[in-house]
């Protein structure tokens, strides 16, 4: 069997997605040949892991052109596959499985994608609610269709050994104690800034934290959150409280790594969130536009939280009523209890 995958393009997803390439690559076996089609930032999620036996990565209106669409059709051609299983719902990625040659495409059916997926799915849904069944659900309804049995709906994650090099770069540079004594914040998100929590909300736990539990804070970003992760350490100017702003690079691996030593993570409903459960960490997420029912992790180690307002879940990028009031009024007291709840849970694995 030669077998092509379209991964998601969120980060969050990629993770929820990998019960789904457990299960493919546990039902095909070792014998099959596995190819995973992705943007090049989701081979830096899934790096560490060995679901595929080749990549082919393509970036929507790329100027470079080893990831345009084009050359992506090219190698996929050249795969000769079998099967193409498309974890992705978007009109592109399915005509691009069409123009591979791929006999046998499964997928989701809707967006004009029923002449160009010839094995359709109708969208998953719950038999008895009839709702929509949870993005990790999801996927292993779609592995199913390609014949795997059920898997349990775990996340997995690695980390390469550059990754853990960064990490130790960073713990060095940050003077940072070993990584049981260390609670990892993150702050941000892609999706948009409803997702986040106050910058003086983050900067009163961690200050909190410090004190109560004598724990370090790294506050955790990517390179459009440095500003952000600065301001929340620049209210407290403590030690113990230091970000990862400062650093020359960025790298999602070095986010795995730092995550996969610490002894918990606090976190916006965003990519990162799914690091710490795949690692086994215990989780504290906060929610503001978005509904924990969409991305139910079956995870016991997490407490999602949030606030009930009409307004919420709205699902919008900014605030369409302009107060945030999902997030600015989810108070530092009802984290830091969630927080102390989870400080006694024994996180699965630390690092040095």
């Amino acid at each position: 069997m030669r077998l092509g995958i379209f991964l998601p393009n969120w980060i969050g997803d990629v993770v929820m997605a990998t019960p789904a390439l457990r299960a493919v690559r546990n039902h095909f076996g070792p014998e099959a040949h596995l190819v995973g089609v992705m943007r090049p930032y989701v081979a830096d999620v899934l790096a560490g892991d060995e679901w595929f036996d080749n990549r082919v990565l393509y970036t929507k209106r790329s100027r470079q052109p080893e990831f345009s669409s084009r050359q992506a059709i090219r190698r996929l051609r050249a795969a000769k596959l079998d099967q193409i299983l498309l974890l992705t719902n978007s009109l592109r990625t399915a005509w691009i499985a069409w123009r591979s040659g791929a006999p046998r495409r499964v997928g989701i059916a809707g967006l004009g994608r029923r002449l160009l997926v010839n094995r359709p799915l109708a969208k998953p849904t719950d038999r008895e609610t009839g709702l929509p069944l949870p993005t990790i659900d999801s996927y292993l309804h779609l592995a199913s269709a390609v014949g795997c049995p059920p898997e349990p709906p775990r996340l997995e994650l690695n980390t390469t050994p550059a990754d853990e090099q960064a990490a130790d770069a960073a713990w060095q540079r940050l003077a940072l104690p070993p990584g049981r004594e260390v609670v990892v914040f993150n702050t941000g998100g892609a999706y948009g800034d409803a997702k986040s929590w106050p910058a003086e909300h983050f900067a009163a736990l961690a200050e909190r934290i410090a004190a109560d539990w004598g724990c370090s804070v790294l506050v955790n970003c990517g390179p459009a959150e440095r500003e952000a992760a600065q301001e929340i350490t620049a209210r407290i100017g403590s030690k113990r409280v230091v970000s990862l702003a400062d650093e020359p690079e960025l790298p999602i691996g070095l986010s795995k790594a730092c995550i996969r030593r610490a002894r918990m993570l606090v976190t916006t409903d965003s990519g990162p969130r799914f690091f710490g459960i795949a690692f086994g960490k215990p989780v504290v997420t906060l929610f503001g536009p978005t509904a924990a029912q969409h991305t139910v992790t079956h995870y016991d180690r997490e407490t999602c939280l949030s606030i009930e307002l009409d307004c919420r879940p709205c699902m919008e990028r900014t605030c369409p009523l302009g107060h945030h009031r999902c997030m600015r009024d989810l108070s530092v007291d009802f984290v830091y209890r969630a927080v102390c709840r989870q400080m006694a849970v024994e996180p699965a694995e630390y690092a040095a």
